[in-house]
């Protein structure tokens, strides 16, 4: 190849200042979709003790955190199928939600104030789950105490489904509600997670 050729052909690469640039342009268009309407969700990634979260917000909070376990196609399929498929790629959108959760993680936050979207959860399940988000850090309850707070005294079990499936894990803190006795129960994320998140809190004393 002649060097006049050569010259060329590395000209018509790109750079990685137009790939930056390319990257910036493609958030700001995200944002300007989420902001006008034309998507309905936009998603990214959240780093997390666990690995890498998925976090998918609408206008009005906070919809979904799904565990790294939980392929990102799966969670967007769902999100599209029951909410809607405008979803967008928006990281940006997602600062308060990364802030919040460093700083839990890193013991220094308590209480989240992010805004919800209770969307994905049935009737029952945001009632459940509004008591359950009433448990205090370092705390703990049960099923059956979740389940008379919601209004159904014998509905343990079906409380239990609606925390098993709660679509915004650990800022709804349901890894905090345990069997009558103290056994942990279920959980959507495993029981390691749970204790971990029980041992972060204080309520469960750390395993040697």
């Amino acid at each position: 190849m002649r060097d006049i050729e050569k010259m060329l052909n590395a000209a018509a690469l790109p750079t990685p200042e137009d790939e930056q640039l390319a990257a910036l342009a493609a958030r700001r268009l995200s944002a300007r979709a989420l902001d006008e309407g034309i998507a309905d969700i936009g998603y990214g990634p959240v780093d997390s003790p666990f690995g890498t979260l998925t976090a998918a917000v609408t206008a009005e909070g906070l919809v979904r955190l799904a565990f790294p376990e939980e392929p990102l196609d799966e969670v967007l399929e769902r999100l599209a199928r029951k909410l809607s498929p405008r979803i967008v790629e928006a990281p940006q959108r997602l600062e308060r939600v990364r802030r919040e959760l460093d700083e839990y993680f890193s013991g220094a936050r308590r209480d989240f104030e992010v805004p919800l979207d209770r969307v994905l959860m049935s009737a029952f399940a945001k009632k459940i789950l509004a008591a359950t988000a009433a448990i205090p850090y370092g705390g703990v309850s049960t099923y059956t105490e979740m389940a008379t707070a919601a209004g159904s005294p014998r509905g343990s079990r079906a409380a239990g489904n609606a925390l098993g499936s709660n679509p915004i894990p650990v800022i709804v803190p349901c890894h905090r509600v345990l069997r009558t006795g103290g056994n942990l129960g279920g959980y959507g994320g495993g029981l390691d997670r749970k204790r971990w998140l029980l041992e972060l809190e204080g309520a469960l004393t750390p395993r040697l």
